[in-house]
């Protein structure tokens, strides 16, 4: 049984490791407000845009854009896909890579010749480590989502995309399905289905006078797109972001209470054994005293 340096020293360590779990709850707390606060000061633009490109096509009808289906029965296109797949730089939060990994191998599994794209210090290693050829590794850290990044692969996806390397593009990602909540997501980012802009969530007025397109209603629609596209990749890294400091908020709390327990463990056994060495100690002295008293009755005699 460990003694009461022993039990000290552990219960010490314990409480040290508590303090880097309470500290790194109140970072993860900060980083997702703030985070929250981005996406919600860029959303306007980009819900507006998408209100716009559904407007070319109230306007204009049947528009042909190498963006979209040709209509909304249309075939999946044949050839070589493209997968966008955005984790964490580093562990501590939960099952949020497993998440993402998983549901990156599913389409893998599904699409043997997918070109990665990988975002995460997480991601680009599991995938060395399997020895799962990466397209392209965005060697920035996945921890300060901005707009001019989700821009830089944006260009580097849409270039794949326009010059035909890249038939079809994915986005796996974590979306927050509550307040609390988040799972792994894998979306088609391109090409679009027109029925995506078939609802904006937004009143219409109806159109008075006819639009005029210059020079014409494709090249709008398309010189629209990459915009679009920039956004819904900026969103998905913000909502990763997001999820991966919930997912760390719950994954240290759990730590801070399972310190809690282990502590109050510590300490019952703490004063267990400093019960039974003082009562050892009692019994050592009263037995000494008796084996005196018992000596010098014996000379006395």
């Amino acid at each position: 049984m460990a003694g009461t340096k022993e039990i000290k020293s552990h219960i010490a360590s314990v409480q040290e490791t508590k303090k880097i779990t309470s500290a790194m709850y109140l970072i993860a707390s900060t980083k997702l407000r703030r985070a929250r606060q981005e996406l919600e000061n860029t959303r306007p633009y980009f819900l507006a845009l998408r209100g716009e490109i559904k407007r070319v096509f109230r306007a204009a009808g049947y528009v042909d854009s190498p963006y979209f289906y040709h209509n909304d029965d249309a075939p999946d296109p044949e050839g070589t896909y493209g997968c966008l797949v955005i984790t964490a730089d580093k562990g501590l939060a939960g099952a949020y890579n497993q998440n993402a990994i998983r549901e990156a191998m599913r389409l893998l599994a599904q699409h043997p010749d997918m070109k990665l794209f990988v975002v995460g210090e997480y991601g680009r290693r599991f995938f060395a480590q399997r020895k799962i050829p990466i397209e392209h590794s965005f060697l920035y850290t996945a921890q300060n989502p901005t707009m001019a990044r989700a821009r830089e692969i944006s260009a580097l996806l849409l270039d794949g995309y326009d010059r035909g390397e890249l038939r079809k593009i994915f986005v796996v990602y974590t979306d927050m399905a509550g307040t609390m909540s988040y799972e792994a997501r894998s979306t088609r980012l391109l090409p679009f289905r027109r029925t995506h802009f078939a609802d904006t969530g937004e009143a219409e007025e109806p159109v008075k006078t006819p639009f005029e397109f210059l020079p014409n209603a494709a090249a709008v629609l398309n010189n629209m797109m990459p915009s679009y596209v920039s956004g819904f990749i900026y969103s998905a890294l913000i909502d990763s972001f997001c999820c991966e400091q919930n997912a760390r908020m719950t994954a240290m709390d759990s730590a801070n209470q399972n310190a809690e327990g282990l502590l109050g463990e510590l300490s019952l056994q703490f004063n267990r054994v400093r019960q039974a060495s003082i009562t050892q100690e009692i019994t050592e002295v009263s037995a000494g005293a008796r084996a005196q008293r018992q000596k010098h009755q014996k000379k006395e005699r």
